[in-house]
């Protein structure tokens, strides 16, 4: 319901750790000193929850499920090639890489984007291989509880906390990572990182930097 204005235009989705499993109480100040590693949950462990009703209602209307999978979707002569992950925080991610008329090269603009929910290295080196030419994630909340000017403390993965949210680069790649809207009911709070939804524009390299960044990624 909150996101129902949002799915009168066309969208892509994938799955999250709080997507699948109730939040639970936890000391908000482990984040300090566990490690920055993938979690692995047993799935009686948590309280699981009604995933697959929610996909179903993004589904019926018109979003696109990028659960280990790659799709395709074409908006007013563009080609969005997709290729996206189940949640790397839960180790559920399988690449699928992109479908082949990603690579094809015609006179119809197009750009290959990568979707996860966690921004893991690991994810994202795997995208900037498959031949990804932009990456969004969520996940890290900004930092939610940041020191003044924004700086976050933690990332919640093996991010650099400097990259918890905004652009940054992957060998090259643009990144774009969303601090996102809301909060933990056991952590009800946001320091120094208000909420945001994030509007993107894409511009087109030129040419002859686009030919020489494909050489290099060959």
């Amino acid at each position: 319901e909150a996101l129902d204005p949002l799915m009168d235009f066309p969208g892509v989705f994938v799955p999250g750790s709080n997507c699948y499993f109730a939040p639970v109480f936890k000391n908000p100040a482990r984040y300090l000193w566990q490690p920055r590693t993938p979690q692995m949950i047993e799935e009686g462990s948590r309280v699981a929850l009604p995933i697959e009703r929610m996909h179903d209602a993004f589904e019926s209307r018109g979003w696109t499920g990028l659960i280990n999978r790659y799709d395709t979707l074409n908006l007013k002569g563009l080609r969005l090639e997709f290729s996206g992950v189940d949640d790397p925080h839960l180790r559920y991610d399988e690449h699928p890489g992109f479908a082949p008329s990603a690579f094809d090269e015609g006179d119809e603009p197009s750009v290959r984007i990568g979707v996860a929910h966690a921004p893991y290295m690991r994810t994202l080196h795997r995208f900037v291989q498959d031949g990804a030419q932009a990456i969004f994630a969520g996940h890290t909340h900004g930092g939610q509880v940041c020191l003044p000017g924004g700086h976050a403390l933690v990332s919640n993965c093996d991010l650099p906390p400097s990259r918890a949210k905004g652009v940054s680069e992957q060998s090259g790649i643009p990144v774009q990572v969303s601090a996102g809207l809301g909060t933990s009911r056991f952590a009800p709070v946001r320091l120094f990182c208000p909420p945001e939804a994030i509007l993107v524009t894409l511009t087109a390299r030129d040419k002859g930097e686009a030919d020489a960044s494909k050489g290099g990624r060959r």
